[in-house]
């Protein structure tokens, strides 16, 4: 089993014969002597490998290309070097797989734009590799979360043949001929379909959650989804994972104070488990990143009436490119400004006007608003959104048919109303907006491993 890069740099012992394997960031030679730096995606460190010219293959050595896969063998010793406290006094070194000058990453830097171009050699990058070890540590974070409180781990359906939002905006699954579909009054007869009826890749997990939510009480989703909304905006892809978690016999304000202890619950986690990468993006991607995530870990979070939130907009005198209305959704400028200017810190916006949300949301008694939050943090707006659920069957089907929603598709769902119905509260959290906030990268292209966006679906 080859040694990690990291354990060595954390745990070495001077004088220790080890060996490792990587690929090579930096060849450098002088009189008599080659400096190789390798990583190995453990660390966003390198590590210097000294060779001295009475190793065999010296000159073969010195000549080894930039991206190479090399595995080295000798003694780790201090290194006088500052910004370093270890390096390899090298024994032997192995060239396993080669690289020739045409390898893109021969330069240090280059542009977000540039590596989204070869987004299958990008994680051999510092800023990448920071970004993906964040990810993976991050998302097993959230299961520890959601484990510590009891949460059950819910797989639900990617194939789906409800629209949780009803936006429409989803993508088609179907085996029928594309190009001469069979027609049912001039339209493809979905009957003859795989499934024998209209499918698509899920919007979100959060209907089917419910159901396991009324059966075991606390539930969590987290998994892949899809929206065909033709957006070419830094937050919006194609493919993106949500985490979705549903309480039973819980109340808009135990929602949202599971939301608040679980942001906070993955700030912490990433200033004290990644502190290595964490302090890489402070230094190189946004300066004063560990300081803002640790204000939002520290912050107690305040909750603000949806109706207060538009009265104090409107009363602020800053100028907004999107008007300030009651019965309109807040956009991203008006939640930065809540969180930024008038709040300074994480604030939650609760009940909104029922004619801006989905047809699942609780209706308040005053008939105007839904029992539904937001939570809005600095710098980016909303990262949360959630509600309590109509758990009122009459009220519920009322709710769907001023929508225009047809029953007959939901019938499980609206069977969940019929027997053992129960308050019950969930929120949705994207995990790309998530990696977003946590690292300062500012497009969610440079966040998720394969991009899939309008246009654009390699590999």
């Amino acid at each position: 089993m080859r040694t990690r890069i990291k354990d060595l740099l954390e745990q070495g012992i001077g004088g220790a014969l080890c060996t490792f394997s990587g690929w090579v960031r930096s060849v450098r030679a002088s009189k008599g002597i080659c400096f190789i730096v390798l990583n190995d995606g453990s660390t966003v460190d390198g590590m210097q490998v000294v060779v001295q010219s009475d190793l065999p293959d010296f000159s073969t050595i010195c000549h080894i290309g930039t991206g190479a896969a090399v595995t080295v063998s000798g003694t780790l010793v201090e290194s006088p070097a500052s910004g370093q406290k270890w390096e390899l006094a090298a024994q032997s070194v192995l060239l396993i797989g080669s690289a020739d000058e045409s390898y893109p990453l021969q330069k240090k830097r280059h542009t977000f734009e540039y590596l989204r171009t070869i987004s299958h050699l990008r994680p051999r990058t510092n800023t990448f590799g920071a970004v993906f070890r964040l990810r993976s540590r991050l998302a097993q974070a959230v299961h520890r979360f959601f484990a510590e409180r009891n949460f059950l781990y819910v797989h639900t359906p990617i194939i789906t043949a409800s629209d949780c939002e009803g936006a429409g905006e989803m993508f088609r699954v179907s085996t029928l001929d594309a190009a001469a579909p069979p027609l049912l009054e001039g339209e493809p007869d979905f009957k003859q379909d795989f499934f024998g009826q209209k499918t698509a890749l899920t919007v979100s997990g959060q209907l089917e959650g419910e159901l396991y939510a009324l059966a075991f009480g606390d539930i969590y989703t987290f998994g892949p989804t899809f929206r065909a909304e033709n957006s070419n905006t830094a937050r919006h892809a194609s493919e993106f994972w949500m985490i979705e978690p549903e309480m039973a016999f819980a109340t808009l304000a135990d929602d949202a104070e599971l939301a608040e202890q679980f942001v906070k619950y993955l700030c912490r986690f990433a200033l004290d488990e990644c502190a290595d990468d964490m302090a890489f993006f402070d230094r190189h991607i946004e300066n004063g990143l560990i300081e803002r995530i640790r204000k939002v870990a520290e912050a107690d979070f305040v909750r603000m009436e949806y109706s207060d939130a538009i009265d104090r907009l409107q009363r602020s005198g800053a100028e907004f490119a999107y008007p300030v209305q009651w019965g309109l959704d807040l956009q991203t400028e008006h939640e930065r400004y809540i969180t930024e200017q008038i709040v300074g810190g994480p604030t939650f916006i609760l009940n909104y006007p029922k004619d801006i949300k989905a047809f699942y949301m609780r209706q308040n008694d005053d008939g105007r608003t839904v029992a539904a939050m937001d939570l809005l943090v600095p710098k980016i707006g909303e990262v949360i959104g959630g509600s309590q659920r109509e758990e009122r069957l009459d009220r519920l089907e009322l709710r769907m048919a001023e929508m225009g929603i047809a029953p007959e598709p939901l019938w499980w769902y609206l069977d969940s109303r019929r027997w053992g119905s129960c308050p019950h509260a969930g929120f949705g959290l994207g995990f790309e907006r998530l990696v977003m906030y946590l690292t300062g990268m500012e497009n969610i292209r440079d966040v998720i491993p394969f991009p899939r966006t309008p246009r654009h679906c390699e590999f």
